[in-house]
Parts: structure tokens; sequence; C-alpha cells
């Protein structure tokens, strides 16, 4: 795949998830990418798979050009972004303008991938945590893999709002409404007692420069999940470590405590780890397992994509609960939280 046809088919992905700014956006960079610019040489250095599943090079020039707009450097940029509306030569003639006036800091912001850390996802946690509180009665001491800025281990601070149930804290951070189908899940809210999780390049979103990566590569069309990030990010207390996930988990399987429930939490994470990863971090938890306890049980839950088998959208939901090692297939989620088809367990 080439650079215009990699921006090309992100537009497809990104108008299918709602953004027609962002599908606007990268069908202009496709037709006139300044191939001859600074940035445009160090793309052509990119070798392998430059779309969504490997280097995302269109996200990258996205989440830089958003990061400008919503830092204050480039007003001109800022003017013909969402909520404005403009046609394509306009925002063709801005965008261009951008990345030859602050082509340094694009050459430096598009040196790492992009980093988000979706809150809508953890309409889906906290669903799923319900089903493993009714099945142990303990406080819950989680494990997030692949948890980026850990705004998705504070879902305890979360409300969820479905048709007929609103279950959270008295005073949420922020509320989740999925389009939900399907049976309603356990009123129950797990307790919390401890959390951390782990990233290879966490981020802190009480910095403001770890919180502007984390928002800009929200897409500027789709404000509720920018309000959402930072509603999130002010109740962020969660330590993230820097490191091998599955280095990571192999100490906390070891070092979970009795009287515990160890959840261990992954959305859209555990695809991304090379096979060999998933094999060694499968079998620790499955042996990790076969050693829990009533006392000491440990819940898997995760949200990720199953190659959309059978036609299927989104990511699959799926709960293992040791002892006895219980699969609950709980339905599938749109992989930004937009929708759940849970399915009873």
């Amino acid at each position: 795949m080439n650079l215009s046809d990699a921006f090309a088919h992100q537009a497809i992905s990104c108008r299918a998830m709602g953004s027609p700014f962002m599908g606007q956006l990268l069908d202009l960079l496709s037709d006139s990418w300044p191939g001859d610019s600074a940035l445009g040489r160090k793309f052509d250095d990119f070798t392998g798979d430059i779309g969504p599943a490997g280097h995302s090079l269109p996200l990258r020039t996205a989440g830089g050009l958003h990061a400008l707009v919503l830092s204050g450097k480039a007003p001109g940029l800022a003017a013909v972004y969402p909520p404005a509306r403009v046609d394509n030569d306009t925002l063709r003639a801005a965008v261009l303008e951008a990345l030859h006036q602050h082509e340094v800091f694009m050459l430096d912001w598009t040196e790492s991938p992009p980093q988000t850390n979706e809150v809508r996802r953890s309409a889906a946690l906290i669903a799923a945590a319900s089903v493993a509180a009714n099945c142990f009665n303990l406080p819950f001491w989680v494990s997030e893999a692949g948890a980026s800025g850990g705004l998705n281990l504070m879902w305890d601070h979360y409300e969820l709002a479905l048709p007929g149930q609103v279950t959270g804290p008295d005073a949420p951070a922020l509320t989740l409404s999925p389009d939900w189908e399907g049976p309603l899940p356990p009123a129950r809210r797990p307790v919390i007692a401890r959390r951390a999780g782990v990233d290879l390049n966490p981020l802190n979103p009480q910095r403001a420069d770890d919180l502007l990566r984390l928002t800009a590569y929200l897409w500027p069309d789709q404000p509720e999940r920018l309000a959402l990030t930072r509603a999130a990010a002010s109740v962020m207390t969660a330590g993230i470590d820097r490191g091998d996930a599955i280095d990571w988990l192999a100490k906390r399987l070891k070092t979970a405590p009795m009287g515990h429930v160890h959840l261990i939490q992954h959305t859209v994470a555990w695809q991304y780890f090379p096979k060999a990863a998933q094999d060694r971090g499968r079998t620790l938890i499955e042996t990790a397992g076969a050693s829990a306890t009533p006392e000491r049980p440990i819940a898997w839950l995760a949200m990720e994509s199953d190659g959309d088998t059978k036609g299927a959208v989104g990511a699959a939901l799926t709960l293992r609960l040791w002892p006895g090692d219980v699969t609950l297939e709980l339905g599938r989620a749109d992989f930004h939280g937009r929708w759940i088809r849970w399915q009873a367990p």
C-alpha cells in the first residue's frame, strides 16, 4: 500500500466510525500530500505496513494537525476545523500551509505512533465486571495490559446509563450511554481495592503534554469524546508502569493478594501483541488460574478483535473465570464504545 492509498483507506474507516471531517481531511491528504517536503521524505523512509495495523502514518499526520489546533499553535488551521465547515479548497490550503509552517513540530510529532485511550470502552468493562462481581463476592485487584493513559482503569468512577438501569458512584466523573442491545447486565458495582497498568509508552493525563497527545488523536468533529477524556483525566490516579506487558503481568500474577478477585483487563491492545507474547501471556494466566481458589479467584476480561468472524463487527467481549475455568461470551462492542450487543452469560 502506498501513502496515497493509506490516506484514502483511513478516510473510509473514519467515515464509517462517524467522522465525516476526518474522511474529508484524509481524502485531501491522499490527493495533495506534499511528497517533496521534509515530512514527505521522512514518510518515504518507512517500510512495511504504513496503514492502521502498522505505522499508521495517516493518523499520525491527522493527530499532529489536531494537536496544532488544540494547542493554539495554528490559528489559521483552527479556523477551518470543526465546528466550522469549509469546502475542500479552503481546507486543503489551510492544511498545506500548516504542514509547511509547522514542519519541525510535525516531524517531531510523527516520530511516535498514535496513542489513544478511548474512555467509552469502559461501558463494556463496567458491564462485564458486574458479572464477575456476581460470581465472586470480593473486592477487585485490577491489572490492565496496554493501559496507555490508564483512563479505563478508572471505570468505577464512571456512571453507566442504560435504558431502565443506571449504575455508578454518587458523584460520577462522567456518564457513558452506549447504544445497548440485549438483556441488562447485573446492577452490582464491584469495589476496586487497588489498580495498576502497564504500557510500552505510558502517558500521564495529569501532564499537559501527555493529555494533548491523548486528545489530539480524538477526531475533531466528535467533541463528546474530547469532553469524556478530559473528565476521565480529572480523576485519574492509577499508576501506569513502563514496560513489557507480559513480563509485568507475570509479576502481578504472583503478587495478587488473598481475599481479592484479580481482574486482568485489556481493550483493543492484546490483539497488537506479537503472537509469541500472546501465547506466553495466555499460558501465564492459565497457569495462575489452575491454582486459583474461591479466596483468590482470577477474572480475565478482554475486549478484542477476533477477526470479525462470521460477518460480525466490532470487538468480542469475553470473560474467563477461575477456579473452574469458565469462559463467558458476553457479546460484542464497537471499538469506540458507541454500542454494545450484550448477551446474557
